[in-house]
């Protein structure tokens, strides 16, 4: 049963982890595009809850992984 919890956090870091590396890549596009200082600061927002609600299912599958070990 705790084999499922594991697996089931490890997939949700794995999603977090998706997600932090494609707004790393958006951020990093909006930068080499020589885009003047206001268009460059709205896409790095539009950007920024992407990138905040990625770390946090990465941190919850962490979390979860860890529960999973303890009472497993």
């Amino acid at each position: 049963m705790m084999e499922i919890v594991v697996l089931i956090g490890a997939l949700l870091s794995v999603i977090g982890l998706i997600g932090i590396g494609y707004s790393i890549v958006m951020v990093t596009k909006a930068k080499r595009a020589k885009l003047p200082d206001a268009e460059l600061r709205a896409r790095i927002s539009k950007v920024l809850p992407i990138n905040l609600g990625a770390l946090f299912v990465s941190v919850i599958g962490l979390m979860t992984v860890v529960v999973g070990v303890m009472l497993g």
